[in-house]
């Protein structure tokens, strides 16, 4: 990966898990700052991962060849407009807030952008997460290259041809870890009223999803329908709960619950 200096501006949990993933696979500490406006925060920053600490995201960003913007949606125009100091015409900008178009992100800067828009997951905190990338075609190879590696520092990264395609992620990745927190819950509850201790509920259920996980990730030639049936005996246990699940709709809810998921991101853009 090439080293090159890169401040993160509104250091928070993404981009700590981003860090954490560059020191340990050797990128030099001495070229990533963190930016937190609270003294204490910035500080753990540089203690635990020996990087340089800031609470200047203005003189972080002058120094940085990479700017990553990770505010919330809802203070990036405050920030980018704090920083017409700044001379963007030699920087890669990545932004990580959701929401937020590459020309808006411009128009908040009073300056085009070279600019790649990411998209990323919760599991990224542990090295587990799935990473939607647009670029215009105005930003190079290099620095495609560049975003792409950082991410995944984290985890896998998906590219998308048009910018609406980062609604498709969030669909698909961004909001989905909450769609499995939710299914595991209700089975965890019912786990419960089985009469498991709430322990051992979740120790079945979280052990059962991580299991059928890496059988998927184990076996990416052989299709999710396939590795269902796989499973399902005719006329067994499996086969009486799937019934229950196609009976109630359980596809049909989940595609309306990924369009539901596209159609708020959409309005979120007009928001900002």
């Amino acid at each position: 990966m090439e080293q090159r200096t890169i401040a993160f501006i509104g250091a928070g949990n993404m981009a700590r898990s981003i860090i954490a993933g560059l020191i340990e696979a050797g990128y030099p500490a001495d070229k990533i700052t963190a930016v937190n406006r609270t003294p204490e925060k910035s500080a753990a920053f540089r203690e635990t991962f020996g990087i340089n600490a800031s609470e200047d995201g203005i003189e972080s960003a002058k120094q940085a060849d990479v700017v990553v913007l990770g505010v919330k949606p809802q203070g990036m125009e405050e920030l980018l407009a704090s920083m017409q100091d700044v001379d963007w015409s030699n920087k890669l900008a990545i932004s990580i807030a959701a929401g937020i178009s590459v020309s808006r992100l411009s128009e908040m800067a009073g300056t085009p952008l070279n600019l790649v828009r990411v998209m990323p997951n919760t599991p990224s905190l542990v090295g587990e997460g799935m990473s939607g990338l647009y670029a215009p075609d105005s930003v190079s190879d290099a620095d495609r290259q560049f975003s792409g590696e950082l991410l995944s520092a984290v985890g896998k990264v998906c590219w998308v041809n048009e910018e609406s395609g980062i609604n498709g992620v969030i669909a698909a990745a961004g909001s989905a870890p909450a769609y499995f927190f939710l299914f595991m819950e209700a089975m965890q509850k019912e786990a419960e009223r089985q009469g498991f201790d709430t322990q051992t509920a979740r120790e079945l259920v979280q052990q059962a999803a991580l299991g059928a996980a890496k059988m998927v990730v184990a076996n990416p030639d052989i299709e999710l329908a396939t590795l269902r049936e796989q499973v399902t005996s005719k006329g067994g246990t499996t086969a009486e709960a799937l019934n229950v699940f196609n009976n109630k709709q359980l596809t049909e809810t989940v595609s309306e619950a990924m369009q539901a998921a596209v159609r708020r991101a959409e309005e979120m853009e007009s928001l900002f």
